[in-house]
């Protein structure tokens, strides 16, 4: 998941903002999870809100916005800004774990240490690079160029260049980028790749071969310039466009950009292309209307819920169609998955 957010782009993105900076807080400093996802989900339902909100007690009409929230939403409206913010960034711990935590391989708790350990800036952690892991220093080797959004059309050019050499590799072979770009959105903080394979079933165990070879396939064309992990099913990694990849290319300077590329069953292919296109917010809603049609679905399968609670067999999936008509649900193409 990445760790870079899209710009506000809506009526209330000012509200939004603020209640996701409180959220990472509570996450990050105070490990506050609870209210951390409080936050978060608030923001996304004011997200969505077509109206410019004039009132806490207006937000409080929308989903997740309780009490507390339209109180801090009616402060920041009649004064541009709000105390608990205004105190978190000026606590020199919060800035600095919050600053940690950007780095790509450090977490809350790692980030914690860190500053315990006496560390303070970015600087400090690059003259102790010992005292980090190999993913936390890729992490704050490439900090700058992973802070940076994916603007679409560069999506665009990762998606050709990806899809092209793991289908030219083996044609059984079939790769989608996920995540807010099949989305449609118009840029991404990371490139998720679902990997399948036409012969690779779930009942057939572990093959530590159909992703090792994809990956090497990727880093002979340099385009994966580092690997962060690499199991049986999941990589973990860094890549990079380069004029030589791009037909028709300019002498264009491409970031490095993190990639994470997992490999699915072929029966399970589809559940996790719906589960990993998302929104978050869509698969949950999609998820209560399965239950109430008698079904259950995740990012493995789709079954039916026997009357003693128990779920049956997976059913036979062929395409995210069949998921929808089984839940009797109108099919949604991707862009219409809300956020």
């Amino acid at each position: 998941m990445s760790k870079r957010k899209a710009p506000g782009e809506n009526a209330n993105s000012g509200i939004c903002d603020f209640l996701i900076e409180l959220s990472d807080y509570e996450k990050n400093v105070n490990r506050a999870i609870h209210k951390s996802t409080a936050y978060r989900k608030a923001a996304s339902a004011i997200a969505k809100y077509d109206k410019k909100i004039t009132s806490g007690k207006e937000a409080k009409q929308l989903e997740g916005v309780g009490v507390k929230i339209a109180a801090k939403i009616d402060e920041f409206l009649s004064t541009g800004k709000l105390a608990k913010l205004e105190k978190v960034r000026h606590d020199e711990t919060s800035l600095v774990i919050n600053l940690f935590t950007r780095v790509t391989g450090i977490g809350p708790v790692a980030a914690r240490k860190l500053y315990d350990d006496g560390f303070r800036t970015l600087d400090d952690l690059r003259k102790n690079i010992n005292k980090l892991t190999h993913h936390q220093q890729i992490g704050l080797k490439h900090f700058d160029d992973f802070e940076k959004r994916i603007p679409r059309d560069e999506m665009e050019k990762l998606e050709k260049v990806v899809v092209e050499n793991i289908t030219s590799l083996d044609s059984a072979y079939t790769a989608k980028i996920c995540g807010s770009y099949r989305r449609g959105a118009k840029s991404s903080g990371d490139i998720d790749v679902l990997l399948t394979y036409a012969s690779h079933g779930s009942t057939d165990g572990k093959n530590k071969t159909l992703l090792q070879r994809v990956v090497g396939q990727l880093e002979k064309i340099s385009f994966v310039t580092d690997t962060l992990s690499l199991g049986d099913t999941k990589f973990m990694g860094v890549c990079r466009l380069s004029k030589s990849l791009v037909k028709n290319g300019t002498d264009e300077k491409y970031s490095f950009r993190r990639i994470d590329i997992r490999l699915i069953p072929h029966d399970q292919y589809h559940c996790a292309l719906l589960y990993f296109t998302g929104s978050d917010l869509f698969n949950k809603r999609m998820r209560t209307h399965a239950l109430e049609q008698g079904f259950t679905i995740n990012e493995y399968s789709i079954r039916p819920q026997g009357s003693t609670g128990v779920a049956g067999e997976a059913l036979s999936v062929s395409s995210e169609k069949d998921i929808f008509e089984y839940i009797d649900m109108k099919y949604l193409e991707p862009c219409d998955r809300m956020e």
